[in-house]
């Protein structure tokens, strides 16, 4: 198959598109994961703990 600008574009406009709606997804329900509300509470209180070195 000849690769041009044209073909390169219908193809990006059409599996890209699918390739970062499923991207997306995954990062979604990565963040929204059961069990994971803890990990990111833990995650959020770093900035507010004593420096251990002074």
């Amino acid at each position: 198959m000849n690769w041009d600008y044209e073909s390169l574009r219908h193809f990006a406009d059409s599996w890209g598109l699918v390739y970062l709606f499923v991207l997306f997804l995954a990062v979604v329900f990565f963040a929204f994961r059961p069990g994971s509300k803890k990990i990111y509470e833990e995650h959020a209180k770093i900035p507010l703990k004593e420096d251990e070195n002074s």
